[in-house]
């Protein structure tokens, strides 16, 4: 069954002929067809074009002209612009956009043969952290259909871990991969800042937007980031470096790995049950080892108050072409001028959790807040930084839970929106840092998943995968797969 294969595994059976790239589209579509209406990972899914798309693939096999890729299935977070298909963001504002160009991660999955298979779910515009935010469904979580995947990429983790597709990409803006990874048990990578070009990304918060990648196993995220990042010249932030690569996975060794675990921890409220899976990875690291030592990181208290400053104002600036005139819907009725005709768009095109990021945004920048708000949390985003190089010079990682909490029922956290924010404590450090980082299964807490999660270096994305492929080697349920039939 191909469905219950990793991207490895298919390209394997794709060289020696097992099976072909229509074979895999087919199997894909068909259980997407079988399973989604329960789950609500996509939001689109064009199985005309999926078929077309295969067939090209197969003839790229056939000629000789194959990349990694070819053939292999790879969901998209609808966030990002497919020319010809639509792209949403989750939003009424976007509800009938079709973009007119791939984004540059769509254009190389394209050319490498991939099969894109279809949009994903996520919380509107990426503000989110449960995939509850969207306006047309909720995403379900494949280990409890009763609980939520996560977000904002909620419906590519849930695609992969209920293998509707091997391969996602989703988008990382303070922690929208690895908590949604860590919450469906699978493995989500945040490449370091300017890795992966944002162009073609509907910008949320420009400094903080990253592409990563959604897989079963290391292996598979990292042979989705080689394929996808490098320098792009129609991104001004990308780096002039080339793709993450993933080959030397295996040669990684535990022994003599020096890890850093934030003392402030201890200040996050973590679940008793993620701690107890937690102190059982540091145990098999030790075992295995490696140093694990526990450091203090003292803005990292400040981190969740400093992102929820810096990424609504960003959002207020980005959104703001979402006026009824030159992007997005537009409200006809009503009279009263374009002014009006703006509030009216804006105030039935945006949710209630992208309405306020808008005015908390606002507020933070306006004139006689500017210094007080949003000057004073970039202040602490550069000590913050500064702390997190400190220690990695003494240290190769900084470990922690990705998660205070394993997956969460429905419909419970949106009725406290700060409960909810909270719950990106462990992740948006490296985001507000740039540091690449990843999130993988460290075991199970009342039978759901509890990711861990391991920070690098600035631009030391190999090291990272390859060490989480260390760890992964040594947990007996890193890879254990949903209870979907």
């Amino acid at each position: 069954m191909p469905t219950s294969l990793t991207a490895t595994a298919l390209r394997r059976g794709l060289s020696d002929r097992t099976f072909s790239a229509p074979e895999i589209a087919r199997a894909c579509l068909d259980r997407i067809a079988e399973l989604d209406g329960e789950i609500g990972a996509f939001l689109t899914v064009d199985r005309e074009a999926v078929e077309a798309q295969a067939r090209r693939a197969q003839s790229m096999l056939e000629d000789g002209s194959a990349g990694p890729l070819t053939g292999i299935p790879v969901a998209l977070k609808d966030n990002l612009s497919t020319a010809g298909l639509r792209t949403t963001c989750a939003s009424r504002m976007l509800e009938r956009y079709v973009p007119p160009y791939d984004a540059t991660v769509v254009d190389r999955l394209k050319s490498e043969g991939a099969v894109i298979l279809g949009k994903t779910n996520l919380d509107e515009f990426a503000m989110g952290t449960s995939t509850e935010n969207s306006a047309f469904h909720p995403t379900r979580n494949p280990w409890s259909r009763s609980r939520s995947p996560g977000g904002s990429s909620g419906g590519s983790a849930a695609a992969v871990a209920a293998r509707l597709a091997p391969l996602a990409l989703g988008s990382d803006t303070g922690g929208s991969v690895r908590q949604p990874a860590s919450l469906c048990g699978v493995v989500g990578f945040k490449p370091t800042y300017g890795r992966c070009s944002r162009y073609g990304l509907v910008a949320f918060a420009s400094s903080l937007d990253q592409i990563g990648t959604l897989a079963r196993t290391v292996e598979d995220a990292a042979l989705l980031a080689e394929a996808v990042t490098g320098h792009d010249p129609r991104d001004s932030t990308s780096l002039p470096m080339g793709p993450v690569p993933s080959a030397d996975l295996e040669s990684g060794s535990l022994r003599g790995k020096r890890f850093a675990v934030p003392k402030e921890m201890g200040d996050a409220a973590v679940d008793p049950d993620v701690g107890a899976v937690f102190e059982s990875v540091v145990e098999t690291l030790r075992a295995e080892g490696a140093e694990v030592d526990e450091v203090s990181l003292p803005s990292t208290r400040y981190a969740v108050t400093t992102y929820y400053l810096i990424a609504p104002a960003e959002a207020s600036s980005n959104l703001a072409r979402f006026d009824g005139v030159r992007y997005g819907c537009r409200a006809e009725d009503g009279g009263g001028g374009h002014v009006a005709m703006m509030e009216r768009t804006r105030g039935r095109g945006f949710g209630h959790e992208v309405k306020a990021r808008i005015m908390i945004g606002t507020y933070a920048l306006s004139a006689g807040y500017y210094d007080a708000y949003y000057v004073r949390a970039q202040q602490i985003r550069a000590r913050l930084r500064d702390e997190f190089q400190a220690c990695l010079e003494r240290f190769d990682f900084v470990l922690s839970p990705t998660s205070p909490i394993p997956a969460f029922p429905l419909g419970v956290l949106a009725r406290d929106p700060l409960a909810l924010k909270r719950l990106d404590v462990f992740t948006i450090p490296a985001s507000l840092g740039g540091f690449p980082a990843i999130s993988l299964n460290g075991g199970f807490a009342g039978g759901l998943p509890v990711g861990v999660q391991l920070v690098g270096r600035l631009e030391d994305d190999a090291h990272v995968l390859q060490t989480a492929r260390s760890i992964e080697r040594v947990l007996p349920s890193a890879t254990r797969p949903a209870p979907v039939p």
